[in-house]
Protein backbone atom coordinates (compact mmCIF):
# COMPACT_ATOMS: atom_id res chain seq x y z
CA UNK A 1 0.00 0.00 0.00
CA UNK A 2 1.46 3.32 -0.89
CA UNK A 3 1.81 6.15 1.53
CA UNK A 4 1.60 10.26 0.74
CA UNK A 5 4.31 12.23 2.48
CA UNK A 6 2.93 15.51 3.81
CA UNK A 7 4.34 18.42 4.19
CA UNK A 8 2.84 21.04 7.02
CA UNK A 9 0.69 23.73 5.56
CA UNK A 10 0.74 21.99 2.13
CA UNK A 11 -2.03 19.30 2.16
CA UNK A 12 -5.16 20.03 0.35
CA UNK A 13 -8.71 19.13 2.54
CA UNK A 14 -7.87 15.42 1.46
CA UNK A 15 -4.08 15.27 2.98
CA UNK A 16 -2.60 15.10 -0.56
CA UNK A 17 -0.04 17.00 -1.24
CA UNK A 18 -0.42 19.54 -4.16
CA UNK A 19 2.48 18.98 -6.74
CA UNK A 20 4.75 22.24 -7.04
CA UNK A 21 3.89 24.43 -10.26
CA UNK A 22 6.43 24.74 -12.73
CA UNK A 23 8.27 27.50 -13.21
CA UNK A 24 6.93 29.95 -15.66
CA UNK A 25 9.46 30.32 -18.64
CA UNK A 26 11.61 33.57 -18.37
CA UNK A 27 10.16 36.10 -20.91
CA UNK A 28 12.56 39.45 -21.36
CA UNK A 29 11.15 43.04 -20.57
CA UNK A 30 10.83 44.14 -24.07
CA UNK A 31 9.30 42.74 -27.44
CA UNK A 32 11.54 40.14 -28.47
CA UNK A 33 11.58 41.22 -32.38
CA UNK A 34 12.79 44.92 -31.11
CA UNK A 35 15.44 42.67 -29.46
CA UNK A 36 15.76 40.77 -32.60
CA UNK A 37 16.54 44.30 -34.72
CA UNK A 38 19.03 45.35 -32.53
CA UNK A 39 21.57 42.84 -32.04
CA UNK A 40 21.54 41.71 -35.56
CA UNK A 41 22.44 45.45 -36.53
CA UNK A 42 25.71 45.16 -34.88
CA UNK A 43 26.32 41.70 -36.40
CA UNK A 44 25.37 42.58 -40.00
CA UNK A 45 28.18 44.96 -39.86
CA UNK A 46 30.68 42.75 -38.42
CA UNK A 47 30.00 39.81 -40.65
CA UNK A 48 30.10 42.42 -43.32
CA UNK A 49 33.76 43.06 -42.45
CA UNK A 50 34.86 39.48 -43.11
CA UNK A 51 34.65 40.56 -47.27
CA UNK A 52 34.22 44.43 -47.75
CA UNK A 53 37.86 45.06 -47.82
CA UNK A 54 38.70 41.97 -50.09
CA UNK A 55 38.00 44.13 -53.26
CA UNK A 56 40.07 47.40 -51.59
CA UNK A 57 43.46 45.75 -50.95
CA UNK A 58 45.29 46.98 -54.14
CA UNK A 59 44.20 50.84 -52.98
CA UNK A 60 45.34 49.86 -49.67
CA UNK A 61 48.87 48.56 -51.29
CA UNK A 62 49.28 51.44 -53.33
CA UNK A 63 47.72 54.11 -50.83
CA UNK A 64 50.44 52.08 -47.69
CA UNK A 65 53.53 52.07 -49.90
CA UNK A 66 53.17 48.26 -49.42
CA UNK A 67 53.12 44.92 -51.97
CA UNK A 68 49.69 43.29 -52.70
CA UNK A 69 51.05 40.13 -50.55
CA UNK A 70 51.59 42.57 -47.56
CA UNK A 71 47.75 43.96 -48.32
CA UNK A 72 46.25 40.44 -47.56
CA UNK A 73 47.09 40.38 -43.97
CA UNK A 74 44.89 43.17 -43.46
CA UNK A 75 42.21 40.50 -44.59
CA UNK A 76 44.23 37.42 -42.62
CA UNK A 77 44.45 38.94 -39.01
CA UNK A 78 40.56 40.24 -38.78
CA UNK A 79 40.05 36.17 -39.84
CA UNK A 80 42.50 34.87 -37.32
CA UNK A 81 41.33 36.86 -34.85
CA UNK A 82 38.07 36.31 -35.72
CA UNK A 83 38.45 32.41 -35.32
CA UNK A 84 39.83 32.69 -31.83
CA UNK A 85 37.70 34.39 -30.21
CA UNK A 86 34.36 32.53 -31.55
CA UNK A 87 34.95 29.20 -29.77
CA UNK A 88 35.71 31.17 -26.51
CA UNK A 89 33.14 34.04 -26.83
CA UNK A 90 30.36 30.97 -25.01
CA UNK A 91 32.48 31.22 -21.87
CA UNK A 92 33.62 34.85 -21.82
CA UNK A 93 29.56 35.40 -22.48
CA UNK A 94 28.73 33.54 -19.16
CA UNK A 95 31.72 34.67 -17.52
CA UNK A 96 31.05 37.98 -17.51
CA UNK A 97 27.55 38.39 -18.45
CA UNK A 98 25.60 37.94 -21.99
CA UNK A 99 24.71 41.53 -22.31
CA UNK A 100 27.80 43.17 -21.08
CA UNK A 101 29.74 40.83 -23.19
CA UNK A 102 28.19 41.86 -26.06
CA UNK A 103 28.21 45.36 -25.76
CA UNK A 104 31.92 45.49 -25.10
CA UNK A 105 32.57 43.67 -28.19
CA UNK A 106 30.28 46.16 -29.99
CA UNK A 107 32.84 48.82 -27.82
CA UNK A 108 35.93 47.15 -29.45
CA UNK A 109 34.70 46.66 -33.12
CA UNK A 110 33.46 50.31 -33.06
CA UNK A 111 36.87 51.52 -31.76
CA UNK A 112 38.80 49.44 -33.53
CA UNK A 113 36.93 50.33 -37.07
CA UNK A 114 37.60 53.85 -36.38
CA UNK A 115 41.30 53.27 -35.81
CA UNK A 116 41.72 51.18 -38.76
CA UNK A 117 40.41 54.23 -40.86
CA UNK A 118 42.98 56.46 -39.28
CA UNK A 119 45.82 54.18 -39.74
CA UNK A 120 48.95 55.74 -41.10
CA UNK A 121 50.66 52.37 -41.66
CA UNK A 122 50.12 48.51 -42.28
CA UNK A 123 51.36 47.68 -39.08
CA UNK A 124 48.61 49.90 -37.42
CA UNK A 125 46.18 48.44 -39.58
CA UNK A 126 47.31 44.88 -38.94
CA UNK A 127 47.15 45.70 -34.94
CA UNK A 128 43.20 46.81 -35.03
CA UNK A 129 41.88 44.44 -37.62
CA UNK A 130 43.00 42.13 -35.26
CA UNK A 131 41.38 43.99 -32.13
CA UNK A 132 38.36 44.12 -34.65
CA UNK A 133 38.51 40.24 -35.53
CA UNK A 134 38.12 40.12 -32.00
CA UNK A 135 35.41 42.28 -30.94
CA UNK A 136 33.65 41.12 -33.86
CA UNK A 137 34.07 37.41 -33.66
CA UNK A 138 31.48 37.28 -30.35
CA UNK A 139 28.90 39.12 -31.54
CA UNK A 140 27.65 37.04 -33.83
CA UNK A 141 27.85 33.74 -31.57
CA UNK A 142 26.23 35.64 -28.56
CA UNK A 143 23.22 37.23 -30.62
CA UNK A 144 22.61 34.09 -31.72
CA UNK A 145 22.43 33.23 -27.64
CA UNK A 146 20.26 35.92 -27.27
CA UNK A 147 18.02 34.58 -29.87
CA UNK A 148 17.75 30.97 -28.66
CA UNK A 149 16.82 32.23 -25.15
CA UNK A 150 14.59 35.55 -26.19
CA UNK A 151 12.10 33.49 -28.07
CA UNK A 152 10.18 30.37 -27.14
CA UNK A 153 11.41 27.11 -29.09
CA UNK A 154 7.83 27.37 -31.36
CA UNK A 155 9.19 30.97 -32.26
CA UNK A 156 12.97 30.41 -33.17
CA UNK A 157 12.94 29.63 -36.51
CA UNK A 158 11.28 33.13 -37.52
CA UNK A 159 14.03 35.32 -35.26
CA UNK A 160 16.61 32.98 -37.03
CA UNK A 161 15.56 34.65 -40.13
CA UNK A 162 16.31 37.56 -39.23
CA UNK A 163 19.92 36.88 -38.25
CA UNK A 164 20.42 34.54 -41.21
CA UNK A 165 19.42 37.79 -43.42
CA UNK A 166 22.64 39.13 -41.74
CA UNK A 167 25.04 36.65 -42.02
CA UNK A 168 24.24 35.25 -45.28
CA UNK A 169 23.50 38.45 -47.49
CA UNK A 170 26.61 40.40 -45.43
CA UNK A 171 29.07 38.49 -47.31
CA UNK A 172 27.34 38.65 -50.68
CA UNK A 173 26.54 42.42 -50.25
CA UNK A 174 30.59 43.33 -49.38
CA UNK A 175 32.17 43.00 -52.50
CA UNK A 176 29.60 45.42 -54.14
CA UNK A 177 29.39 48.04 -51.53
CA UNK A 178 33.19 47.42 -51.24
CA UNK A 179 33.81 48.05 -54.77
CA UNK A 180 31.22 51.49 -54.42
CA UNK A 181 33.21 52.75 -51.69
CA UNK A 182 36.38 51.98 -52.93
CA UNK A 183 35.91 53.17 -56.44
CA UNK A 184 33.80 56.27 -55.30
CA UNK A 185 35.59 57.59 -51.95
CA UNK A 186 38.58 55.92 -49.99
CA UNK A 187 39.15 52.81 -48.88
CA UNK A 188 38.99 54.16 -45.40
CA UNK A 189 36.03 54.48 -45.28
CA UNK A 190 35.15 50.91 -45.58
CA UNK A 191 36.11 50.85 -41.92
CA UNK A 192 34.45 54.13 -40.57
CA UNK A 193 31.29 53.11 -41.75
CA UNK A 194 31.23 50.84 -38.78
CA UNK A 195 31.59 53.66 -36.29
CA UNK A 196 27.80 55.93 -35.88
CA UNK A 197 26.42 51.24 -36.42
CA UNK A 198 28.39 51.14 -33.56
CA UNK A 199 27.58 54.14 -31.14
CA UNK A 200 23.65 53.53 -31.97
CA UNK A 201 24.03 49.68 -31.49
CA UNK A 202 24.95 50.55 -28.07
CA UNK A 203 22.39 53.12 -27.47
CA UNK A 204 19.79 50.63 -28.10
CA UNK A 205 21.74 47.80 -26.32
CA UNK A 206 21.72 49.18 -23.27
CA UNK A 207 18.43 49.83 -23.32
CA UNK A 208 16.54 46.40 -24.60
CA UNK A 209 18.96 43.77 -23.75
CA UNK A 210 19.07 41.74 -20.17
CA UNK A 211 20.38 38.70 -18.89
CA UNK A 212 17.98 35.49 -18.12
CA UNK A 213 18.00 34.44 -14.88
CA UNK A 214 19.73 31.14 -15.01
CA UNK A 215 22.45 32.66 -16.21
CA UNK A 216 23.85 34.26 -12.78
CA UNK A 217 23.15 31.30 -11.29
CA UNK A 218 25.61 29.57 -13.57
CA UNK A 219 28.15 32.64 -13.26
CA UNK A 220 28.60 31.70 -9.68
CA UNK A 221 29.67 28.25 -11.01
CA UNK A 222 32.67 29.90 -13.04
CA UNK A 223 34.96 30.16 -10.56
CA UNK A 224 38.19 28.61 -12.09
CA UNK A 225 39.19 29.70 -15.40
CA UNK A 226 40.60 27.34 -17.72
CA UNK A 227 43.89 28.94 -18.89
CA UNK A 228 44.96 25.73 -20.61
CA UNK A 229 41.97 25.25 -22.56
CA UNK A 230 41.93 28.87 -23.61
CA UNK A 231 45.85 28.49 -24.63
CA UNK A 232 45.17 25.69 -26.62
CA UNK A 233 42.10 26.91 -28.71
CA UNK A 234 43.30 29.95 -29.01
CA UNK A 235 46.85 28.78 -30.69
CA UNK A 236 45.46 25.74 -32.58
CA UNK A 237 42.81 27.96 -34.16
CA UNK A 238 44.95 30.59 -35.37
CA UNK A 239 47.42 28.67 -36.88
CA UNK A 240 44.51 26.56 -38.33
CA UNK A 241 43.51 29.94 -39.66
CA UNK A 242 46.80 31.01 -41.07
CA UNK A 243 47.04 27.96 -42.43
CA UNK A 244 44.41 27.78 -44.75
CA UNK A 245 44.34 31.35 -45.49
CA UNK A 246 48.35 31.10 -46.42
CA UNK A 247 48.54 27.99 -47.88
CA UNK A 248 48.28 27.66 -51.98
CA UNK A 249 50.54 30.97 -51.84
CA UNK A 250 53.32 29.50 -49.82
CA UNK A 251 53.15 25.77 -52.16
CA UNK A 252 51.45 24.25 -48.64
CA UNK A 253 53.61 21.81 -47.53
CA UNK A 254 55.98 22.43 -49.89
CA UNK A 255 56.86 25.22 -47.62
CA UNK A 256 58.43 25.03 -43.73
CA UNK A 257 56.41 28.78 -42.95
CA UNK A 258 53.55 26.20 -43.49
CA UNK A 259 54.10 23.15 -42.18
CA UNK A 260 55.32 24.84 -38.67
CA UNK A 261 51.53 26.23 -38.19
CA UNK A 262 50.03 23.04 -39.58
CA UNK A 263 51.76 20.82 -37.20
CA UNK A 264 51.10 23.64 -34.70
CA UNK A 265 47.50 23.55 -35.46
CA UNK A 266 46.96 19.61 -35.69
CA UNK A 267 49.17 19.42 -31.97
CA UNK A 268 47.32 22.64 -30.18
CA UNK A 269 43.15 20.96 -31.07
CA UNK A 270 43.86 17.47 -30.39
CA UNK A 271 45.28 18.17 -27.26
CA UNK A 272 42.37 21.07 -26.40
CA UNK A 273 39.64 18.26 -27.00
CA UNK A 274 41.06 15.54 -24.86
CA UNK A 275 41.52 18.29 -22.55
CA UNK A 276 38.33 19.99 -22.57
CA UNK A 277 36.81 17.07 -22.25
CA UNK A 278 37.70 15.87 -18.84
CA UNK A 279 37.40 19.76 -17.89
CA UNK A 280 34.08 21.21 -15.64
CA UNK A 281 33.78 24.14 -16.86
CA UNK A 282 35.40 23.92 -20.16
CA UNK A 283 35.93 27.07 -22.38
CA UNK A 284 34.23 24.72 -25.60
CA UNK A 285 32.26 21.97 -24.16
CA UNK A 286 33.27 19.18 -26.73
CA UNK A 287 30.65 16.82 -25.13
CA UNK A 288 27.93 18.57 -26.49
CA UNK A 289 28.53 16.69 -29.82
CA UNK A 290 27.26 13.69 -27.69
CA UNK A 291 23.64 15.37 -29.31
CA UNK A 292 22.85 13.81 -32.15
CA UNK A 293 21.45 16.84 -33.55
CA UNK A 294 24.02 19.47 -32.75
CA UNK A 295 26.88 16.91 -34.35
CA UNK A 296 25.01 17.07 -37.32
CA UNK A 297 24.05 20.45 -37.72
CA UNK A 298 27.82 21.34 -37.23
CA UNK A 299 28.70 19.39 -40.03
CA UNK A 300 26.20 21.31 -41.96
CA UNK A 301 26.62 24.86 -40.79
CA UNK A 302 30.58 23.85 -42.03
CA UNK A 303 29.82 23.15 -44.95
CA UNK A 304 26.91 25.84 -45.79
CA UNK A 305 30.24 27.72 -44.89
CA UNK A 306 32.05 26.28 -47.24
CA UNK A 307 29.51 26.92 -50.04
CA UNK A 308 28.52 30.22 -49.45
CA UNK A 309 31.99 31.89 -49.02
CA UNK A 310 33.49 29.81 -51.81
CA UNK A 311 30.89 30.81 -54.13
CA UNK A 312 31.07 34.17 -53.23
CA UNK A 313 34.70 34.15 -53.98
CA UNK A 314 34.14 31.95 -56.80
CA UNK A 315 31.53 33.94 -58.83
CA UNK A 316 33.05 37.60 -58.71
CA UNK A 317 36.52 36.06 -59.58
CA UNK A 318 35.04 34.01 -62.35
CA UNK A 319 33.73 37.45 -63.63
CA UNK A 320 36.48 39.91 -63.33
CA UNK A 321 39.95 38.19 -63.94
CA UNK A 322 38.30 36.12 -67.65
CA UNK A 323 35.02 38.20 -68.39
CA UNK A 324 36.35 41.48 -67.52
CA UNK A 325 34.04 42.69 -64.97
CA UNK A 326 34.63 45.59 -62.56
CA UNK A 327 34.43 45.02 -58.65
CA UNK A 328 30.95 46.62 -58.90
CA UNK A 329 29.78 44.86 -62.17
CA UNK A 330 30.31 41.36 -60.44
CA UNK A 331 28.89 42.43 -57.00
CA UNK A 332 25.80 43.35 -59.13
CA UNK A 333 25.96 39.54 -60.25
CA UNK A 334 25.47 38.81 -56.53
CA UNK A 335 22.74 41.14 -55.53
CA UNK A 336 19.63 39.59 -56.51
CA UNK A 337 20.34 36.55 -55.17
CA UNK A 338 21.32 38.19 -51.26
CA UNK A 339 17.89 39.98 -51.87
CA UNK A 340 16.19 36.15 -52.77
CA UNK A 341 17.17 34.97 -49.55
CA UNK A 342 16.22 38.27 -47.68
CA UNK A 343 12.51 37.81 -48.93
CA UNK A 344 12.63 33.81 -48.43
CA UNK A 345 14.03 33.39 -45.15
CA UNK A 346 11.23 35.04 -42.86
CA UNK A 347 8.82 32.59 -44.98
CA UNK A 348 11.44 29.65 -43.90
CA UNK A 349 11.54 30.84 -40.85
CA UNK A 350 7.06 30.82 -40.09
CA UNK A 351 7.71 27.31 -42.23
CA UNK A 352 9.84 25.57 -39.65
CA UNK A 353 7.35 25.39 -36.71
CA UNK A 354 5.03 23.74 -39.11
CA UNK A 355 7.21 21.85 -41.54
CA UNK A 356 9.63 18.85 -40.95
CA UNK A 357 12.96 21.17 -40.93
CA UNK A 358 14.85 17.72 -42.00
CA UNK A 359 12.64 17.93 -44.97
CA UNK A 360 13.96 21.38 -45.94
CA UNK A 361 17.21 21.01 -45.37
CA UNK A 362 17.23 18.01 -48.00
CA UNK A 363 15.82 20.50 -50.10
CA UNK A 364 18.20 23.60 -49.95
CA UNK A 365 20.97 21.13 -49.83
CA UNK A 366 19.47 19.21 -52.80
CA UNK A 367 18.52 22.80 -54.79
CA UNK A 368 21.97 24.61 -54.38
CA UNK A 369 23.73 21.45 -55.40
CA UNK A 370 21.71 21.41 -58.78
CA UNK A 371 22.16 25.40 -59.15
CA UNK A 372 26.01 24.20 -58.81
CA UNK A 373 25.93 21.44 -61.02
CA UNK A 374 23.66 23.80 -63.59
CA UNK A 375 26.91 26.45 -62.98
CA UNK A 376 29.41 24.31 -64.88
CA UNK A 377 27.26 24.82 -68.29
CA UNK A 378 28.58 28.77 -68.31
CA UNK A 379 31.19 29.91 -70.63
CA UNK A 380 33.12 33.03 -71.70
CA UNK A 381 30.60 34.28 -73.77
CA UNK A 382 27.36 33.85 -71.78
CA UNK A 383 26.01 37.60 -71.00
CA UNK A 384 25.40 39.68 -67.79
CA UNK A 385 21.76 37.97 -67.05
CA UNK A 386 23.21 34.13 -67.30
CA UNK A 387 25.72 34.12 -63.91
CA UNK A 388 22.97 36.29 -62.37
CA UNK A 389 20.25 33.85 -62.84
CA UNK A 390 22.59 31.35 -61.83
CA UNK A 391 23.16 32.92 -58.48
CA UNK A 392 19.60 33.46 -58.22
CA UNK A 393 19.01 29.79 -58.33
CA UNK A 394 21.58 28.87 -56.07
CA UNK A 395 20.12 31.05 -53.48
CA UNK A 396 17.15 29.75 -53.69
CA UNK A 397 18.63 26.61 -51.94
CA UNK A 398 20.98 28.60 -49.36
CA UNK A 399 17.83 30.17 -48.07
CA UNK A 400 16.37 26.95 -46.89
CA UNK A 401 19.02 25.86 -45.05
CA UNK A 402 20.53 28.26 -42.61
CA UNK A 403 16.86 28.69 -40.13
CA UNK A 404 15.98 24.88 -40.04
CA UNK A 405 19.94 23.97 -39.17
CA UNK A 406 19.91 27.17 -36.60
CA UNK A 407 16.30 25.95 -35.07
CA UNK A 408 17.49 21.82 -34.81
CA UNK A 409 21.12 22.51 -33.74
CA UNK A 410 19.42 23.88 -29.95
CA UNK A 411 16.96 20.74 -29.57
CA UNK A 412 17.95 18.88 -26.87
CA UNK A 413 20.80 20.93 -25.40
CA UNK A 414 19.29 22.86 -22.33
CA UNK A 415 18.95 26.17 -22.27
CA UNK A 416 22.61 27.21 -19.98
CA UNK A 417 24.36 25.40 -23.24
CA UNK A 418 22.87 28.26 -26.05
CA UNK A 419 26.12 30.01 -25.43
CA UNK A 420 27.91 26.79 -25.97
CA UNK A 421 25.91 25.91 -28.91
CA UNK A 422 26.02 29.52 -30.81
CA UNK A 423 29.54 30.05 -30.54
CA UNK A 424 30.19 26.70 -32.40
CA UNK A 425 28.56 26.34 -34.52
CA UNK A 426 29.85 29.53 -35.62
CA UNK A 427 33.24 28.58 -35.43
CA UNK A 428 32.10 25.57 -37.60
CA UNK A 429 30.51 27.91 -40.56
CA UNK A 430 33.97 30.22 -40.44
CA UNK A 431 36.30 27.40 -40.73
CA UNK A 432 34.09 25.79 -43.55
CA UNK A 433 34.64 29.21 -44.94
CA UNK A 434 38.55 29.44 -44.92
CA UNK A 435 38.48 25.30 -46.07
CA UNK A 436 36.29 26.85 -49.08
CA UNK A 437 38.20 29.80 -49.96
CA UNK A 438 41.37 27.79 -49.60
CA UNK A 439 40.25 24.67 -51.65
CA UNK A 440 39.08 26.84 -54.37
CA UNK A 441 42.65 28.26 -54.32
CA UNK A 442 43.73 24.54 -54.67
CA UNK A 443 41.60 23.51 -57.32
CA UNK A 444 41.97 26.34 -59.22
CA UNK A 445 45.60 26.32 -59.69
CA UNK A 446 45.90 22.46 -60.29
CA UNK A 447 42.91 21.95 -62.65
CA UNK A 448 43.83 25.14 -64.53
CA UNK A 449 47.50 23.68 -65.13
CA UNK A 450 46.21 20.60 -66.38
CA UNK A 451 43.84 21.69 -68.61
CA UNK A 452 46.76 24.13 -70.06
CA UNK A 453 48.59 21.35 -70.33
CA UNK A 454 45.96 19.49 -72.48
CA UNK A 455 44.99 22.28 -74.69
CA UNK A 456 48.70 23.00 -75.36
CA UNK A 457 49.43 19.11 -76.15
CA UNK A 458 46.55 19.87 -79.20
CA UNK A 459 48.59 22.83 -80.50
CA UNK A 460 51.29 21.43 -82.86
CA UNK A 461 52.50 22.34 -86.14
CA UNK A 462 50.52 19.55 -88.02
CA UNK A 463 47.58 21.13 -86.56
CA UNK A 464 45.68 22.83 -89.68
CA UNK A 465 43.41 24.82 -87.52
CA UNK A 466 45.98 26.63 -85.65
CA UNK A 467 48.07 27.17 -88.95
CA UNK A 468 45.45 28.52 -90.55
CA UNK A 469 44.13 31.39 -87.73
CA UNK A 470 47.97 32.11 -87.23
CA UNK A 471 48.19 32.91 -90.72
CA UNK A 472 44.62 34.75 -90.93
CA UNK A 473 46.20 37.00 -87.47
CA UNK A 474 49.34 37.47 -88.78
CA UNK A 475 48.11 38.26 -91.54
CA UNK A 476 46.24 41.10 -89.96
CA UNK A 477 48.98 42.16 -88.44
CA UNK A 478 50.80 42.77 -91.21
CA UNK A 479 48.19 44.93 -92.49
CA UNK A 480 48.47 47.29 -89.90
CA UNK A 481 52.53 47.92 -90.52
CA UNK A 482 54.42 45.32 -88.42
CA UNK A 483 56.97 42.77 -89.79
CA UNK A 484 56.09 39.42 -90.95
CA UNK A 485 58.04 37.59 -88.25
CA UNK A 486 56.86 40.45 -85.18
CA UNK A 487 53.43 39.81 -86.59
CA UNK A 488 53.79 36.02 -86.75
CA UNK A 489 55.02 36.15 -82.75
CA UNK A 490 52.15 37.95 -81.82
CA UNK A 491 49.86 35.57 -83.26
CA UNK A 492 51.12 32.79 -81.51
CA UNK A 493 51.39 35.08 -78.25
CA UNK A 494 47.13 35.60 -78.25
CA UNK A 495 46.64 32.19 -79.14
CA UNK A 496 48.51 30.86 -75.56
CA UNK A 497 46.85 34.27 -73.53
CA UNK A 498 43.25 32.63 -75.19
CA UNK A 499 44.67 29.13 -74.06
CA UNK A 500 44.96 30.08 -70.69
CA UNK A 501 42.08 31.75 -70.11
CA UNK A 502 40.09 28.66 -71.63
CA UNK A 503 42.11 26.77 -69.01
CA UNK A 504 41.80 28.76 -66.19
CA UNK A 505 37.29 28.62 -67.03
CA UNK A 506 37.76 24.85 -67.44
CA UNK A 507 39.60 25.14 -63.64
CA UNK A 508 36.26 27.34 -62.74
CA UNK A 509 34.19 24.65 -63.80
CA UNK A 510 35.78 21.79 -61.91
CA UNK A 511 35.71 24.01 -58.36
CA UNK A 512 31.93 24.46 -59.19
CA UNK A 513 31.87 20.62 -59.78
CA UNK A 514 33.37 19.67 -56.57
CA UNK A 515 31.06 21.90 -54.77
CA UNK A 516 28.41 21.13 -56.35
CA UNK A 517 29.01 16.81 -55.59
CA UNK A 518 30.10 18.34 -51.76
CA UNK A 519 26.21 19.82 -50.95
CA UNK A 520 24.54 16.91 -52.75
CA UNK A 521 26.33 14.13 -50.29
CA UNK A 522 24.77 16.66 -47.36
CA UNK A 523 21.51 16.23 -48.68
CA UNK A 524 20.74 13.07 -47.04
CA UNK A 525 22.47 13.76 -43.95
CA UNK A 526 19.70 15.94 -43.13
CA UNK A 527 17.74 12.54 -41.53
CA UNK A 528 20.56 11.66 -39.70
CA UNK A 529 19.00 13.98 -37.50
CA UNK A 530 16.21 13.72 -34.84
CA UNK A 531 12.78 14.76 -35.87
CA UNK A 532 11.32 17.81 -33.94
CA UNK A 533 7.74 18.29 -33.47
CA UNK A 534 6.11 22.03 -34.78
CA UNK A 535 5.06 21.59 -30.34
CA UNK A 536 7.06 23.42 -28.89
CA UNK A 537 8.91 21.57 -26.76
CA UNK A 538 9.50 21.38 -23.04
CA UNK A 539 12.25 23.30 -21.58
CA UNK A 540 14.55 22.73 -18.68
CA UNK A 541 14.34 23.88 -15.42
CA UNK A 542 16.63 27.14 -14.50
Amino acid sequence: MSTTLETPGTGGPSGIVAPAAPAAPWKPSHNPWTIAMVVTMATFMEVLDTSIANVALPHMAGNLSISEDEATWVLTSYLVANAIILPISAWLSTKFGRKRFYMTCVTIFGISSLMCGLAPNLPVLVFFRVLQGLGGGGLAPTEQAILADTFAPEKRGQAFSVYGMAVIAAPVIGPTLGGFITDNYNWRWLFLINVPVAILSLFLSARVLEDPPFLADLRKKILKVDYVGLALLAIGIGALQVTLDKGEREDWFGSPFIVTFATIAAVCLIVAIIWEYYQANPVLDVRLFKARNFSVACLMMFMLGAGLYGATVLIPQFLQTLMGYTALQAGLVLSPGSLLIIITMPLVGRMVSRVDARWMIAFGFAATSLSLFHMTTLNLDVDFFTPLMMRVYQCVGLGFLWVPISTLCYEGVPPEKNNNVSGMTNLARNLGGSLGIASISIILSRRSQFHQNVLVANLTGSNSILRDRVASMAHNFVSLGIDRAQATQRAYGMIYADVQRQAAMLGYLDAIFVFACVLALMTPAAFLMKKVTGRAPKRMGH
